[in-house]
C-alpha cells in the first residue's frame, strides 16, 4: 500500500539553534511521542524546548493573524536557528504562577465561577438577574438621563430614570471578601509638620509632587499634625477627589486613606515591593466583610438558591464534594451547561486538585498547583495533533500523585498529540518514548545534546542524567538530636483540623504528605512571621533583563563602592542603570529596532559592544579587570578574584560563596535574570535569602529544578547550615531529602477534608519500618537496602 506524502511528516527537526547557551544544537524529535528532555539545571533545555521550538511555532501562528490583531499582541523575535521544520501548534503548560490578582480565584481562572453564574441567573430561586448579579467583581449601577442612538444618520433619544445594572460585588468591601482598617499612627508622626516629613506611608516624599499637592490643596504645611483642626485632619485622610491647580497644572487631590486603597491595597500584597508589604503589615489590618461575611456578594445574590444552596456555598466546598452535588442536580432545562460543569469539576479530581474549592484565591496556589490548574482546559479537548509542551509537571506531587500525573500526559500523547516535557523525575523519564539529554554541564559548559534514544538506552550511557537515574538514597545511620522545639498548637488555617505538633530545632527537620494535605497551611499560619524565621518561598523572582544575579543578590553594591574607591571616584558610574550607562543604549547592552506588525530586531549595541557601559567607565580597573570585564565572569571565577589581592572585597566574597554553595558557580555576574531557568532562579532566590538573619529556616521545595545529580548538593548545603546551629525545615516530596532527614513530620492520610492530620512524626527509620502511612510506603520502597 502506498504512504501519502503528508505521513512522512513525522518528525520536528531542528538545526542549528544557539537560543542562550545552545551550542549549535541540532535534534529530531518524533512527532505523536512523549520525548523528556532531561539534563542538569542550565543545560539547555528550557533554551531548547520553550525559547526555540515553542517560540517559534507561536511566532507562526501570530503571523497569520491580520497586521491590525498583530498589533495587540506582544511581538515575538524569531529564535537564533538555522532550520525549524514540521512545527505544529504549540500549547505551553508552564510553572509560572497564575495572576496574583486578589480579585481572581480558582473559580475565575478556569471559567467555573463563570458557568455556575449562568446557572444561577437561570434556575436560582428567586431569580435575581443576569450572571453578572452573581459576579463579585462587578458592581451594581444605577443610571438616570438620556441615551442616544444613531441610526442611519439619525439620532434617536429615549429618557431613562432608574435603570439598574445588577452586579453581584458586595459594596462595602468591593467583591475583596474583607475590609481595611487603618491604624492612623502607622501613616504619620503626629509630632512633625508635613513639611518636616511627618508622612511615614513608603514614596510619600514632600520634596516631588506630593508636597506642591497638599500645599496646593491648602492643607498647612508648617503646623504639627497633633494641632491640625478636626476639619482639616479629616480632608488629610479622607477627602474624596478633588481637582486643584498647582503652578498651572491640573491636578486630583485625594486623601491619605482612599489614595492607600486605590494604589496599594487594590494589588495583592505579595506581590508588593518588600519596604511597601512591611508598611501595609504595619499600618493595616484585614478583617473579614461584617456585611457579605467574606463571600464578596451582595445580600440579593446570597438570596438566590438552588436545591437550598447559595453561589457563595458552592465555591466554599471542596470541589470532589461539589462534583458529587453537581451530579445529583436535575435541571432539564440547563442540560448542557450542568454537563460541562460535571465534566470540569471532574478534571479537578482527576488531575489531583479535587481538594481546592473554587473561591481559593489564584495567587495562593503553588506553582505545581497552578500548573495542572492551567491544564484542566486540554484534558477534554478534542484537539489532536498538538504540541503540548511540560514545564516539570511533577513540581508539588508526592511520589504517591505522580503516577496519576504520568497517565494524563500518556493520555494526552494517545489522543494523537506531541507531548514534550523538561523534566528531573526518574518516574516521569520513565514513561518517556524517547528522551533528549543536553549538558554536558550548565551554562556555558553546557548546550550540547548528550544523548538521544529510549529510556533503557539512556541508563547504559555515560552521561551524567544516565549515571543518576537509578540512584537511591540511603538513610542515615545516625540522627541529630534536637535542641528545642517550635510549639505549634491548635493550628486550624485552610483544612488544618487543630493540629498540635512541636517542629524540632536544631536539627533537619521534613515536611512531607500528599499534594493539599496542609503542608503549606501549616508553615504559613502557625511558623512564617515569628521572630528569627526565614522563609524562602517558590514565589516568582520579579526581574527584567537589566536585573541579573549581581544585582538581585545586593553583589553589585559592594563591588560598585571597591571600583570608585580604587578609582577615586563616583559609586553610580559603574552601573549601567546609572551614570556609568552607555547612551546609544542606555545601559542594556542591546538596540530594540521596532518595525511595525513584523518582529522586533534585538542587535548587540555597536558603541559599546554590548558591554553596557561608557568607554569612560570601562577605563577604570580594579585588580586589572574594568567593571564590564567582572560581570562576565562566572562566579566560580569572581570568588578567587574578589579573594584577596587589589581586588580583594569580602562583602562581595560572602555573598558569591552563597551562589557557589547552591551550586550557581557557572553564572555569570550580568546574565540577565529572564535567561535564567526555573532551577537557576529558584536558587538563587535561596542564595539571596540565606543571607538574612535567622535562627530558623523554612524552604518550600527547594529540589524544584534540581536535576539529580545536583540534590546531593543542596544536601550538603543543608547539613552545613544545621552544623552551624541553625534549624532547617523543609517542605519536601523528594525521597532523597527525606531519608535525609533527622525528623519527618508527615501530614495527611489524604488531600484536603481528608488531610489536615499528622499521621507520622519521628525519624525516617522509623517511618520506613512501619510503612503506616502513603510518603512510609514510598520511602521505604526508594531508599536503598
Amino acid at each position: 500500500m502506498s504512504t501519502a506524502p503528508a505521513d512522512g511528516h513525522d518528525l520536528i527537526r531542528v538545526q542549528g539553534a544557539r537560543v542562550n547557551n545552545l551550542k549549535d544544537v541540532s535534534v529530531e524529535i518524533p512527532k505523536r511521542r512523549l520525548t523528556a528532555f532531561t539534563g542538569i539545571s542550565g543545560s539547555g533545555k528550557s533554551s531548547l524546548v520553550f525559547s526555540t521550538i515553542a517560540a517559534e511555532s507561536q511566532r507562526l501562528i501570530n503571523e497569520t493573524y491580520s497586521a491590525f490583531v498583530q498589533g495587540f499582541m506582544p511581538s515575538l523575535a524569531r529564535p537564533e536557528v538555522d532550520v525549524l521544520e514540521g512545527l505544529t501548534t504549540a500549547i505551553i503548560v508552564d510553572q509560572e504562577r497564575m495572576g496574583a490578582n486578589p480579585r481572581s480565584t480558582v473559580g475565575t481562572a478556569t471559567d467555573a465561577n463563570a458557568m455556575l453564574r449562568i446557572l444561577f441567573s437561570r434556575v436560582g430561586t428567586p431569580h435575581i438577574g443576569p450572571p453578572t448579579a452573581f459576579a463579585f467583581n462587578v458592581p451594581t449601577r444605577t443610571a438616570s438621563g438620556v441615551m442616544k442612538t444613531e441610526k442611519g444618520g439619525r439620532e434617536e433619544k429615549a429618557v431613562v430614570r432608574n435603570a439598574v445594572y445588577q452586579g453581584g460585588m458586595c459594596p462595602r468591601c468591593e467583591g475583596m471578601g474583607n475590609v481595611s482598617d487603618f491604624d492612623l499612627t502607622a501613616l504619620y508622626d503626629d509630632s512633625k509638620s508635613l513639611q518636616e516629613g511627618a508622612l511615614t506611608v513608603p514614596g510619600y516624599s514632600m520634596d516631588g509632587w506630593y508636597g506642591r499637592i497638599f500645599s496646593g490643596a491648602g492643607l498647612p504645611m508648617d503646623k504639627p499634625i497633633a494641632r491640625y483642626s478636626a476639619k482639616e485632619l479629616d480632608k488629610l485622610l479622607y477627602a474624596p477627589p478633588t481637582k486643584i491647580k498647582v503652578e498651572g497644572v491640573n491636578l486630583t487631590y485625594e486623601g491619605l486613606v482612599p489614595k492607600i486603597q486605590k494604589s496599594i491595597l487594590s494589588k495583592d500584597v505579595d506581590s508588593l515591593q518588600p519596604h511597601v508589604r512591611r508598611f501595609v503589615e504595619r499600618a493595616i489590618t484585614f478583617t473579614t466583610c461584617p456585611d457579605c461575611e467574606g463571600t464578596r456578594l451582595t445580600q440579593e445574590a446570597l438570596s438566590s438558591r438552588i436545591a437550598g444552596k447559595n453561589i457563595a456555598e458552592l465555591c466554599r466546598m471542596q470541589i470532589s464534594d461539589l462534583a458529587v452535588w453537581m451530579r445529583e442536580l436535575d435541571e432539564p432545562g440547563v442540560a448542557p451547561l450542568v454537563a460541562g460543569l460535571r465534566h470540569l469539576l471532574d478534571s479537578f479530581d482527576e488531575i489531583g486538585l479535587g481538594y481546592l474549592s473554587l473561591d481559593r484565591p489564584a495567587g495562593t496556589l503553588s506553582g505545581g498547583e497552578a500548573q495542572r490548574t492551567k491544564m484542566i482546559r486540554h484534558l477534554g479537548s478534542s484537539l489532536t495533533d498538538v504540541t503540548y509542551v511540560f514545564d516539570e509537571p511533577t513540581i508539588g506531587l508526592h511520589p504517591h500523585d505522580i503516577q496519576r500525573m504520568n497517565n494524563l500526559l500518556l493520555q494526552l500523547r494517545d489522543k494523537g498529540n506531541t507531548v514534550l516535557v523538561v523534566e528531573h523525575k526518574p518516574e516521569t523519564i520513565a514513561i518517556a518514548d524517547h528522551v533528549v539529554d543536553l549538558g554536558p554541564g550548565a551554562g556555558t559548559a553546557g548546550g550540547t545534546i548528550c544523548f538521544e534514544g529510549t529510556v533503557e538506552a539512556l541508563r547504559g550511557s555515560d552521561t551524567v542524567t544516565g549515571r543518576h537515574l537509578d540512584d537511591r538514597a540511603r538513610l542515615k545511620d545516625e540522627v541529630r538530636t534536637p535542641s528545642g522545639a517550635l510549639e505549634v498548637r491548635g493550628a486550624s488555617l485552610n483544612n488544618l483540623q487543630d493540629v498540635d505538633v512541636d517542629l524540632p530545632l536544631g536539627v533537619l527537620c521534613v515536611l512531607t504528605g500528599v499534594a493539599g494535605s496542609g503542608k503549606s497551611s501549616l508553615v504559613t499560619g502557625s511558623v512564617a512571621g515569628r521572630d528569627g524565621v526565614v522563609v524562602i518561598d517558590q514565589g516568582a523572582i520579579r526581574g527584567s533583563r537589566r536585573s541579573n544575579p549581581a544585582t538581585y543578590t545586593g553583589l553589585l553594591e559592594p563591588v560598585r563602592k571597591a571600583f570608585a574607591k580604587a578609582n577615586g571616584v563616583k559609586p553610580a558610574l559603574f552601573s549601567s542603570n546609572s551614570e556609568g550607562a552607555c547612551p546609544a543604549c542606555k545601559g542594556a547592552g542591546v538596540i530594540f529596532t521596532e518595525l511595525g506588525v513584523m518582529a522586533t530586531v534585538e542587535s548587540p549595541c555597536e558603541e559599546c559592544e554590548g558591554r553596557r557601559f561608557q568607554a569612560a567607565v570601562l577605563g577604570y580597573t580594579l585588580g586589572g579587570r574594568n567593571i564590564a570585564e567582572v560581570l562576565a565572569m562566572p562566579v566560580s571565577e569572581a570568588a578567587e578574584f574578589f579573594a584577596d589581592g587589589e581586588a580583594r572585597t569580602p562583602a562581595a566574597l560572602k555573598v558569591l560563596e552563597r551562589l557557589a554553595d547552591v551550586g550557581l558557580g557557572y553564572v555569570s555576574l550580568g546574565q540577565p535574570l529572564t535567561t535564567l531557568s526555573g532551577g537557576e532562579r529558584q536558587r538563587l532566590k535561596l542564595a539571596a535569602q540565606m543571607g538574612e538573619k535567622g535562627d530558623v529556616y523554612v524552604l518550600d521545595e527547594p529540589t524544584t529544578g534540581l536535576h539529580l545529580a545536583d540534590v546531593a548538593q543542596l544536601l550538603a548545603l543543608l547539613d552545613r547550615l544545621v552544623d552551624a546551629g541553625k534549624s532547617v525545615m523543609v517542605i519536601e516530596h523528594h525521597q532523597a531529602v527525606m531519608a535525609h532527614a533527622d525528623w519527618i513530620i508527615d501530614l495527611g492520610p489524604g488531600a484536603g477534608h481528608d488531610g489536615g492530620r499528622v499521621v507520622f512524626e519521628g525519624p525516617p527509620a522509623e517511618l520506613v519500618g512501619a510503612r503506616s502511612t502513603l510518603t512510609g510506603e514510598h520511602l521505604a520502597a526508594y531508599v536503598a537496602r
